[in-house]
């Protein structure tokens, strides 16, 4: 076992917070899930600092959760609701909200979508930039956007 895997397990509830916000069926997950996981072990190696693991294996991540949407766009599917959403705990009208909500994230274009899961992570935007490759501005507009196009979903649905 490599020596920074116990810190990559570490890193499993926002690896699969990452997965959750690009593939909604519980199945396609965790096919996306071990894929990522493949990666991050292969490319362990590459990693110059270890106090950096955590944005590492998240862009990894991201990047194989854009690649898995890409293919998806290319053979469009109908997405099942995220069953992790439908049992989230809380009122009916809570469950109603979240599953509305991570519809309506999957909905964004992958660019938003990426800086905006990204931010619910806890990046700021620098940290998304430099995963992104991306200058701290266009993070910002593309934040900006993002909210943007979730408010007018939200404006649409009342």
């Amino acid at each position: 076992m490599h020596a920074a895997w116990p810190e990559v397990e570490r890193c499993l509830p926002q690896l699969w917070r990452t997965v959750r916000g690009y593939e909604a069926n519980p199945a396609l997950q965790e096919e996306l899930m071990q894929e990522v996981l493949l990666a991050i072990w292969r490319s362990l190696d590459k990693l110059r600092e270890s106090e950096r693991l955590a944005p590492f294996v998240l862009r990894i991540a991201h990047n194989l959760g854009a690649s898995h949407v890409r293919a998806a766009v290319r053979a469009p599917q109908r997405l099942d609701l995220d069953e992790a959403a439908a049992e989230l705990p809380g009122s009916e009208a809570q469950d109603e909200e979240m599953r509305w909500l991570l519809k309506a994230v999957r909905r964004l274009p992958l660019p938003l979508r990426q800086v905006l899961l990204l931010q619910l992570e806890g990046f700021d935007y620098r940290e998304i930039g430099e995963l992104l490759g991306l200058g701290v501005d266009n993070v910002g507009v593309r934040a900006h956007r993002a909210r943007k196009q979730l408010q007018e979903m939200l404006d649409g649905r009342r």
